[in-house]
């Protein structure tokens, strides 16, 4: 782990993406995609710049592993991504390919963390990398690397994982940054900026092709790198749904009650089931839920939704409601104000593996449990 960060220090500044990796990296993405990297809509194109890049680093890395003895593997990725087993299911648990061939832990088919570089290096240590071109919510994306970096180290049995912070822009102008840069086993490395690596292309230029995918035996599938502890996830959430149950039942502050178990801390979300119609009941009669700015009482409940799922996030118990449209596949994901009552945050679509543990979820639960565990939540706000 430290060789490679000492010699990633000592060669940085070879790290700048050449033309010809720039183009290669056009080939992970489709014709839609390439064709907004020169859009007049600022929006389209910086969303297209950011997925080039994040190819761009990837194909830099793989040239570069074949290159350095610090490197031992490096895991395939998207237009290289093995085709087959990417469909989710419940109960898979590990390392997966997403759709569009991201690099993806599930926990019993949920997405936990997605890499946009996963390697071993040559102390057959696990580093992964991520890939920013934007500021945009850096304070969120510092605890999502502390959760990748301890996921990680728990997977593999590592008591530091090595953490590489590419950017096309100064990162380090930002707090959160620096105190992510903090940790020596945590790494910047700044290329130039997507305008100026774009600007040795053209739209005449990606015509001409991106060529093909390397083969070299330091490639691998992510799902080959062997795990080095068991992950059942599921398990590791329902214990933890049990310890709340418990608390709340015995007047328990179960936030701060304590649990050695090192697989508390890999859960995300707690989801304690559905709620029976009692339970929907009072929970309109307690709290107001909103959804994109209309007001919606208990008959509007049960005529446009077939479910009503009761979670918290974690690790600080934000309580969340999910409630199952009865019209379109999907979820709404409802999330609580300071008042204390829902209003609505976004679509919780039907292709990703937590719509399906949501849908798994039968009614559980009465009015008092559900009352019980919302009023120890807002206590501890």
């Amino acid at each position: 782990m430290a060789d490679l960060v000492s010699w990633l220090k000592k060669n940085v500044s070879s790290f700048q993406p050449t033309k010809s990796i720039a183009i290669r990296a056009t080939r992970h993405m489709r014709k839609i995609e390439q064709k907004k990297l020169f859009s007049d809509e600022i929006e389209h194109m910086r969303t297209a710049e950011g997925r080039w890049f994040e190819n761009i680093i990837y194909e830099l890395f793989v040239e570069m592993a074949m290159d350095t003895d610090h490197i031992q593997y490096m895991a395939l990725k998207g237009a290289d991504a093995p085709r087959g087993g990417r469909r989710v299911r419940l109960g898979q648990n590990g390392l997966f390919y997403s759709r569009c061939g991201d690099i993806t832990v599930r926990g019993n088919g949920q997405d936990l963390a997605e890499f946009d570089l996963l390697l071993v290096d040559g102390d057959k240590q696990v580093v992964f990398g991520e890939v920013v071109t934007s500021a945009s919510d850096i304070k969120e994306f510092e605890k999502e690397i502390e959760y990748k970096k301890r996921l990680l180290g728990y997977l593999f049995d590592q008591d530091d994982v090595t953490f590489l912070l590419i950017s096309s822009f100064d990162i380090t102008n930002y707090a959160a940054a620096r105190r992510i840069l903090k940790s020596p086993s945590n790494l910047n490395i700044q290329t130039r900026s997507c305008e100026e690596i774009k600007a040795g292309i053209s739209r005449q230029t990606l015509k001409g092709g991106a060529g093909k995918q390397i083969q070299h035996p330091k490639l691998i599938r992510a799902p080959d790198i062997p795990l080095t502890r068991p992950f059942d996830y599921q398990r590791y959430h329902d214990t933890e749904k049990i310890r709340v149950f418990e608390g709340v039942s015995s007047h328990i502050d179960f936030r701060n009650a304590g649990n050695g178990d090192d697989t508390s801390q890999l859960v995300k979300k707690i989801l304690y089931g559905a709620l029976y119609p009692s339970a929907i009941r009072s929970l309109c009669r307690e709290h107001e839920i909103t959804v994109k700015g209309k007001k919606i009482e208990y008959d509007d409940i049960r005529h446009q939704f077939s479910k009503v799922v009761l979670a918290t996030d974690l690790p600080g118990y934000e309580p969340l409601l999910y409630l199952r449209s009865r019209k379109r596949q999907e979820y709404l994901k409802m999330v609580q104000i300071k008042s204390g009552n829902f209003k609505f945050e976004r679509i919780t679509p039907s292709k990703v593996g937590f719509f399906m543990w949501l849908e798994s979820l039968s009614p559980a639960l009465g009015a008092r449990i559900s009352d019980n565990l919302l009023d120890a939540f807002s206590q501890k706000k």
